[in-house]
């Protein structure tokens, strides 16, 4: 495995045209004459071998700067232009950051796709073609869920995951590698591994859910689907295209207080069983990890000896373990890890540091070894440019054919009574009613396509009214549309023409939610729901949004309520009385097509529920996979009525621990019967694996894709030391033509089910295991099996 040990900034990319005259000779230093050619630029040598001809011919001065991240703003002009088309460079400020940070280059801008492809191609030509060893950088950007810089935008993460798709994630990762790699970007932050059990936090959109093996089935997925093939041009040697950056290591998801990088507490089980279990499952193979800000059993993660760990500036600035600069950065590379920028640059001081003895030459060359293995492993050396044709990958027409099967796939069906949805396409009208229904990007630009992307990506996006107006074209359905609100808005003036609205349609949809910005409205303070550094103390919608479903409700109308949103929504009056209830995580462009055609039928909705959604913040943490007795008995929640009347229990006094929505929740329009339940051995050893296999009928009138849960839930009868009341060990997803009935098998290997023992060992302990096949809340068929 190649790791760089690099970092978190925020980033973005754009685009490349053919260096003809990038500088001229007078500007930079003469080429130098050819020489016999070094092992390290042999293509058809070994990897390690490379590394270890080219290591001992830096100085420890170039050691150092491999280290450093540095960035395009050092000779690009207006970086932070989007629409500056300056084709120059500024040669002095080039060759100032190559010397000291030439290592790795951010190059996450919002800019012309000319301009980005010629500064990406003026760095490396520097660096591979002027400098003593040429040594190329890598070349770094976002890529939560799609290149950003006008590439194609796909569903936030966490919707990504309510697909309980791995394989069309894949296919999703390859194309926003596609989009990325023409542009000489070699280096994605992502994926996100960080655990959505703290429902506080405002970067909870950014990850897979609650769930460790979700969160592991579908990183891992974007992990192959990014890496997989290599650059063109580049040696036989060279194992990927592109480095994927698995983050935040490790358990970054659970602040206390859901406060962004906040401490948090647990224990080493904790830590070797609920947080490292995605990482191990899909990173082992990721050229690159990324360390969590926070610290760990107040341990910082950027100097915990248990992690593999990035940024060092934390050690100084937020968790006051060390009183400098010099202190940072020896902490920091005594444990093999690169220095992102953004802060005080404290790696600068390792030179002078070494030569005073203040710390060992031998921890830097690690290092280095580390971060020239990953471009080796890239094939850099050999091509380490933009390709000519860098824009022939954007936005293809099969890009955009997955990104709407996407789109469809993550659509949850929470509540459908007496089958409220689908609508026919046969009514008079229908209203579509509510802050989140008429933009893509709503007033301000605040959006739905989650934090990490950037200025004007509403442009190529489909907001729900269009994705009505766009399905219903050829039909009679008139579409009666009112806003009724803000999202951030007390305002009510708007209710009576949603309440006419609803009055002169047949079903009413109500488009409500919380709410984002892209990443250059977010970072100067405007007002958003969710995102990075924005928490909340309340899981509820915002300002006049709960009373303008309400207000619908009592037309009399069938009231459809639609969440478009990065976290659950917890709103119990919702739950109980809306008719039917749509959950639809930040989508990509073709949401409001997706959701339209769900409402109306052409898409059976298949998503399923990555985390669960409690009924407010005081019943919180909801998670399914809750430690045995944790939640003992529920003997009886109290309840407050809509009239005011206080039923009084105990668990809770005036309320239920019983989410509204449990892990794998979703309902479909079709029926499935799950049958015939077997194990391919009912005694096994913890080196064998154990195949569930049951058959699913689908009995309804229209076909459907189940994820067979299988979701398989198993749950360790008697342990050692306490383990969870169930956990999802496998699922499956697949497509069943209406009257047909198909056998699905999920694979565990049985030392999946092994616990970290009061020993503080992992072991595999025998005793029997029930298996479950249904959701977190539902059990559809169960048995049991044995391990000796």
């Amino acid at each position: 495995m190649a790791l760089v040990r690099l970092s978190a900034l925020a980033c973005f990319l754009a685009t490349v045209q053919p260096l003809a005259a990038a500088w001229s000779d007078s500007e930079l230093p003469e080429k130098r004459a050819a020489k016999p050619t070094p092992l390290y630029k042999n293509p058809k040598a070994a990897i390690e071998d490379r590394i270890n001809d080219l290591l001992p011919r830096m100085t420890l001065e170039e050691k150092v700067a491999q280290l450093i991240q540095g960035d395009i703003n050092g000779w690009t002009p207006n970086p932070n232009d989007p629409l500056d088309t300056t084709m120059s460079y500024n040669a002095s400020g080039l060759v100032e950051m190559m010397k000291y940070k030439g290592g790795s280059i951010w190059a996450g801008y919002q800019m012309p796709y000319d301009k980005l492809a010629y500064t990406i191609e003026v760095g490396q030509r520097y660096l591979m073609e002027n400098t003593t060893l040429g040594i190329p950088a890598l070349i770094q950007s976002e890529g939560l869920h799609g290149y950003p810089n006008n590439g194609t935008i796909w569903p936030s993460p966490i919707g990504l995951a309510a697909s309980f798709n791995p394989d069309l994630l894949k296919q999703a990762a390859a194309t926003i590698s596609d989009e990325a790699e023409g542009f000489g970007i070699n280096q994605l932050f992502a994926p996100d591994l960080d655990l959505g059990r703290e429902l506080r936090w405002g970067r909870v959109e950014e990850g897979y859910g609650e769930d460790p093996f979700l969160t592991g089935a579908m990183a891992s997925a974007y992990v192959q689907g990014v890496q997989s093939g290599a650059r063109r041009n580049t040696s036989s040697t060279a194992i990927a295209r592109m480095a994927a950056t698995c983050k935040h290591f490790a358990a970054f998801g659970s602040p206390q207080g859901g406060l962004n990088v906040a401490p948090v507490t647990g224990g080493e089980r904790e830590l070797r069983t609920l947080y490292l279990p995605p990482f191990k499952q899909a990173c082992l193979e990721s050229l690159a990890i990324m360390t969590a800000y926070s610290s760990y059993d107040g341990v910082p993660a950027a100097g915990n000896s248990h992690l593999l760990v990035d940024i060092i500036d934390l050690l100084q600035n937020n968790h006051q373990v060390c009183d400098s600069r010099e202190c940072s950065a020896r902490l920091g590379v005594s444990q093999y890890q690169g220095e992102m920028g953004g802060g005080t640059y404290t790696y600068l001081t390792l030179v002078d540091q070494v030569k005073q003895g203040l710390i060992s030459q031998s921890f830097i060359d690690q290092t280095v070894k580390y971060i020239l293995r990953t471009k080796f492993s890239l094939g850099l050396f050999e091509n380490p440019y933009p390709y000519k044709d860098y824009k022939s990958k954007i936005r293809t027409p099969a890009t955009l054919q997955l990104l709407k099967q996407m789109d469809e796939e993550q659509i949850i069906l929470l509540k459908n009574d007496g089958n409220t949805l689908p609508l026919s396409k046969t009514i008079s009208s229908v209203a579509v009613i509510g802050p989140s229904a008429g933009q893509v990007l709503v007033v301000w630009a605040s959006n739905w396509q989650d934090d990490y992307v950037f200025h004007g990506a509403d442009a190529n996006g489909i907001s729900p009214l269009d994705g009505f107006k766009k399905l219903l074209t050829g039909t009679n359905v008139k579409i009666n549309y009112a806003e009724g609100t803000k999202l951030w808005s007390n305002d009510e003036s708007g209710f009576p023409d949603a309440v006419t609205a609803a009055k002169n349609s047949d079903a009413a949809v109500v488009f409500v939610g919380t709410w984002t910005r892209d990443q250059t409205e977010l970072w100067a303070g405007l007002n958003a729901t969710t995102g990075e550094h924005v928490d909340v103390s309340d899981l509820g919608l915002v300002g006049a949004s709960l009373k303008l479903v309400q207000t619908i409700k009592e037309t009399g109308k069938p009231t459809i309520v639609v969440f478009i949103s990065g976290r659950p929504v917890s709103e119990p009056w919702i739950a109980e009385n809306a008719d039917a209830i749509v959950q639809q995580f930040y989508p990509g462009e073709m949401g409001g097509l997706a959701l339209a055609e769900v409402i109306f039928g052409d898409v059976n909705p298949s998503g399923k529920m990555p985390l669960s959604a409690p009924r407010n913040i005081g019943t919180a943490p909801a998670f399914y996979n809750w430690l045995k007795n944790s939640r003992p008995g529920w003997p009886g929640p109290g309840q407050i009525l809509d009239n005011g009347t206080l039923i009084f229990d105990h668990a809770y006094v005036l309320d239920s621990p019983v989410p509204l929505w449990s892990f794998g929740d979703g309902l479909s329009y079709t029926t499935f019967k799950y049958s015939n339940l077997r194990f391919s051995k009912t005694s096994l050893k913890a080196s064998d694996t154990l195949t569930v296999t049951v058959s699913v009928a689908n009995t309804g009138s229209r076909d459907g894709k189940e994820v067979v849960q299988e979701q398989v839930y198993v749950t360790d009868r008697v342990a050692s030391v306490v383990t969870v009341n169930q956990s999802l060990e496998g699922f499956k997803k697949v497509n069943i033509p209406k009257g047909k009935t198909v056998d699905v098998s999920v694979s565990i290997p049985i030392q999946q089910l092994q616990v970290w023992s009061s020993a503080n060992k992992f072991k595999v302990e025998p005793g029997i295991f029930d298996v479950k096949i249904g959701s977190s809340s539902a059990v559809i068929l169960q048995g049991n099996f044995t391990v000796v």
